[in-house]
Order: C-alpha cells, then structure tokens, then sequence
C-alpha cells in the first residue's frame, strides 16, 4: 500500500462528501455527479481498488450524514471499478470515463431497480426514472473529470499524453 495513494484515496473521499449536499433526489435515490466525477479521477489517478474504497468511504459517509441513499452504493462502486480496470487495461481516460458511464448508467441502475429496492427499501422505483437520473449524473460528472485530467496533463500532473497514445497505438 502506497502512502500517497491512500492520501490521495482519503482526499478524493473528503472532496466528495464535502460536496455531498449538491445531489438531486430522484425517486428512491439522490442523483450525484460528484460521485462520478471522482470516480473517474481516482480510476486514473490511483487506480480501481482505490477507487472502489473511495466510492465505498464515500457512500457510508453520506449515508450517515444523511445526503446518500443505499442506492449510492451500487451507484458509485459498479462504475468507479469499470472505470478503473478499463483505466488500467487500456491507459485511456476517455475509455475509462466511458467505463463509468456504462458501469453507473446500466449496470448500477439495473442492479439498483431489481436488486437494491426491492430487496433493502421494499420499494419498486421505474426503471426509466433511474436509469436517466443515474445515466444523467453520470455524464455529467464523467465529462467534468475529463476536463480537469485533461488540464492536469496539460500542468504536466496526471497520466501523460505518451501513456495514452501507446495505449491507442496498442489496439
């Protein structure tokens, strides 16, 4: 375990919580673009399994404080590791932004809807409600950490432009 990656892990979860009271509620859950915006810069920064932490810390931290939903779980987990193994595989931040769009967008709303719902909150939420509220925050967020990779490469922070032209160059 690298110090700075678990500094960097603790920054991205207090960034978050930090700017928790900016969701949106939506049906059973609270839409978060923060929450994806994170994901996607601790995915390229400090890799899934941190990432995933984050997501985790962060969704019992809001949980606690009242401004997240047990749908934050499934919400931010699912995509912060898709967004982080294809960051890994590839060295593609915007494959890896993507990664957090399907990971949130599809995958986390169809496990929330018939999984998480009905199961832990006894409550059957439309599907198209989540799914665009989910899918919604999740671009939103993902193309803001774009913005802000893209100006840490250009302040020479972050993964540089060699790293993603090999990873292009590879497929």
């Amino acid at each position: 375990m690298k110090t700075k990656d678990v500094a960097r892990a603790a920054i991205f979860t207090a960034l978050a919580v930090a700017l928790s009271p900016l969701s949106i509620p939506v049906g059973t859950t609270k839409v978060f673009p923060i929450q994806a915006f994170v994901n996607v810069i601790s995915a390229v920064l400090i890799g899934p399994w941190y990432a995933m932490l984050v997501a985790f810390a962060t969704s019992v931290l809001r949980n606690f404080l009242g401004t997240g939903t047990i749908n934050a779980f499934a919400g931010s987990m699912i995509g912060a590791a898709l967004a982080g193994f294809i960051w890994r595989g590839t060295r593609n931040m915007y494959l890896s932004a993507a990664g957090e769009i399907f990971g949130t967008g599809v995958l986390a709303t169809l496990i929330t809807v018939y999984i998480v719902s009905p199961n832990i909150l006894h409550k059957h939420p439309a599907l198209v409600t989540i799914g665009l509220s989910f899918l919604g925050s999740t671009i939103l967020g993902s193309v803001l950490a774009l913005i802000v990779l893209r100006a840490l490469v250009a302040a020479g922070y972050g993964p540089t432009p060699r790293e993603e032209r090999l990873a292009t160059a590879r497929r």
